[in-house]
């Protein structure tokens, strides 16, 4: 377990070499966004999506990318076409994706949805590169794997969900010693104030409508379950090195307070901001710098009023499974991860409801207790069988709905 200690700040050399793996998706638009707006920064190395070729082939156009990959191989003849003429080199398929990490830029933008991103991004870690970690399951499914790489190789993490990048910014590394507990903040989703019987009959449409941040679909369920702040949990015990028991959770709706760090003296320092995810972004991309970034400026007076709150543990019994997981260690953490991510694109197609998609993570993990993982290897090896494990739950019959 390794902490992400800031390198001493250092004169950047222009234009910065940047890959963006993920982006398409709505972290990678907006880490597309800064670069256009100073292109005589960078110097865009590669860009990765999932699928979307004609906006992968949009952004690589306009920001003179080198190289594009699209992961899904299918539509590689709609990229090639789209950049035909253009001398874009491009590559389809899982190991395009990491060929395009393996490149020689030198901040890369980790943001692929999922365990997907994986390998991709210990490829960059592997690179010694600057490493803007926008995938949390990286660390949720192999952190010590990954800071391990990252500390042999030199490479360096810098956090970009919004909570973990403002603890980040006011960590003191230098003086670990008088931290007693750093404090994440969720907004509580959607659902915080709906009843029991309301969240049963969540439609997929309510729970990805989040009422602060503009999300993928995926992590705005995550967010509604508050799956995506147990994640967190996991990923910031290994960013920050720190045990489960001093890493604590408040709800805060209105998401301008994104993360504090309670210090032995009764200092508590808090990362302040409108919740606009080109903050983080901004900060990770101009790191050890600061850059300009278009975010509305927060103003107090307008907000008048800042609430705090202790999660409800049986509304959002995610966080108690995931502190769970993240105690039991081994593969347990694997396991959470694939589970949710199979119980939630099976809520988004409307196959469970909205409170099975803990359960069906709960009765994967107790079909799985005990896994080990001591490779990658064992960490893709379980990760497969996790996913087959929570499908057959969803099978035999938890939740499916005619």
């Amino acid at each position: 377990m390794t902490e992400t200690a800031p390198l001493p700040p250092k004169v950047r050399e222009r234009p910065r070499r940047v890959a963006v793996l993920g982006s398409t998706g709505s972290v990678g638009r907006n880490t597309v966004e800064l670069l256009a707006a100073d292109p005589g920064a960078y110097q865009v190395e590669a860009l990765v999506a999932h699928k979307n070729a004609a906006l992968l082939a949009e952004q690589a156009r306009k920001l003179g990318a080198r190289y594009a990959a699209v992961a899904d191989d299918t539509q590689y003849s709609e990229l090639k076409a789209a950049l035909a003429g253009s001398g874009i080199a491009t590559g389809a398929g899982a190991a395009a994706v990491v060929e395009a990490a393996a490149r020689p830029s030198d901040w890369v933008m980790a943001a692929i949805v999922g365990a997907a991103g994986l390998q991709p991004t210990l490829a960059a870690v592997r690179r010694g590169a600057m490493v803007a970690l926008a995938n949390k399951e990286a660390l949720v499914c192999a952190g010590a794997l990954v800071t391990d790489e990252a500390k042999r190789c030199g490479a360096r993490l810098i956090p970009v969900d919004s909570e973990h990048n403002a603890i980040f910014q006011v960590f003191a590394f230098e003086q670990r010693a008088a931290i007693e507990r750093i404090i994440l903040t969720a907004s509580g989703g959607p659902f915080l104030k709906r009843s029991y019987a309301e969240m049963a009959d969540a439609t997929p449409e309510q729970a990805v409508a989040h009422p602060n941040w503009r999300m993928g679909a995926k992590i705005s369920v995550d967010s509604a379950t508050m799956m995506n702040k147990g994640l967190e949990i996991i990923e910031a015990h290994h960013l920050f090195a720190l045990p489960s028991e001093r890493l604590d959770v408040v709800v805060h709706p209105q998401s301008v307070v994104h993360g504090l760090v309670c210090y032995s003296d009764g200092s508590v320092l808090a990362q302040l901001g409108s919740p606009d995810m080109r903050t983080p972004i901004a900060n990770a991309l101009g790191w050890p710098d600061r850059i300009a970034a278009p975010s509305p400026r927060l103003d107090l007076a307008k907000v008048a009023q800042l609430t705090f709150e202790a999660p409800d543990p049986v509304r959002f019994p995610a966080l108690r499974l995931a502190r769970a997981a993240l105690e039991e260690g081994r593969g347990a953490p694997v396991v959470l991860n694939a589970a949710n991510e199979v119980a939630v694109a099976s809520f988004l197609d409307r196959r469970v409801g909205f409170l099975d998609i803990v359960r069906i993570v709960e009765r994967t993990l107790e079909a799985l207790a005990g896994a080990d993982v001591a490779s990658l290897d064992d960490v893709f090896a379980l990760d497969g069988e996790a996913r087959a494990a929570a499908r057959r739950v969803i099978g035999n019959g938890l939740g499916v709905r005619a």
